[in-house]
């Protein structure tokens, strides 16, 4: 079970807190295991800092406070503060992982059958595509609309998500996809071929959690391999 620990203090020597904590960094690569860490300061107290700090488990916790760094880095902490760090001890009972849904959301809508869905729940009005089969930028809902429908046009397909990781407004998706080629595709008539491709996006997403630019990377010289697209040059 994820264990979260918070770690409130007050203190007015911020920059000094930060930089004990980038020597605690440091000084505990590859031993620490704690697997998430962020700091916020209170609106209405500014002296008021809030830690929260993430570990796979509550074991994990106990190992990473046994280290002797982290003895070390407590000890400056409580020199560097006005009064004792509090500390509290939380076991995860749920974890909305918000970014990853929204990833998650968009690929099951561009491959469910019939008519696309308009996605503006999920994109942004001014969403940049990035994508290697484009020669340019797609800019804009109603292109980005277009262009998975080229998609979509072309090929019956599905997407494996196999892993999504994110951090801060950025999130990435390693993906498998399986098709049919059911259509024109760059000027190759349908061939009723399965065909299978790799690939990842980069996501980044606006403040109110839609997204806001796509960086595609897919194995395009693959499939266009296996649409015999490249037979004649094979020969």
């Amino acid at each position: 079970m994820t264990f979260v620990q918070l770690i409130e203090c007050r203190t007015n020597r911020l920059d000094e807190m930060n930089r004990l904590m980038d020597d605690w960094v440091a000084q505990t690569k590859g031993k620490r295991t704690a697997t998430h860490a962020l700091v916020g300061k209170d609106r209405s107290d500014a002296s008021h800092l809030v830690e929260v700090v993430e570990f796979p488990s509550y074991e994990e916790a106990m190992r990473n406070s046994r280290l002797p760094e982290t003895d070390k880095i407590f000890q400056g902490m409580v020199a560097l503060c006005d009064e004792t760090p509090t500390f509290t001890d939380l076991d995860v009972v749920r974890d909305e992982r918000l970014a990853e849904h929204t990833v998650r959301r968009f690929f099951t809508a561009l491959e469910t059958r019939g008519e696309l869905p308009p996605l503006n729940d999920l994109l942004d009005e001014d969403i940049h595509s990035h994508d290697p089969v484009n020669p340019q930028d797609t800019i804009g809902l109603d292109n980005a609309l277009i262009e998975y429908g080229m998609w979509r046009g072309a090929f019956d397909f599905v997407f494996t998500v196999e892993d999504v990781l994110a951090l801060g407004d950025r999130a990435c998706a390693r993906w498998t996809w399986n098709a049919t080629h059911k259509g024109d595709f760059l000027g190759i008539p349908a061939t009723g071929r399965q065909v299978d491709m790799t690939g990842m996006t980069l996501f980044r997403f606006r403040g109110d959690g839609k997204i806001a630019e796509t960086w595609w990377q897919h194995d395009q010289l693959g499939l266009m391999q296996q649409l015999g697209a490249l037979d004649e040059l094979e020969h």
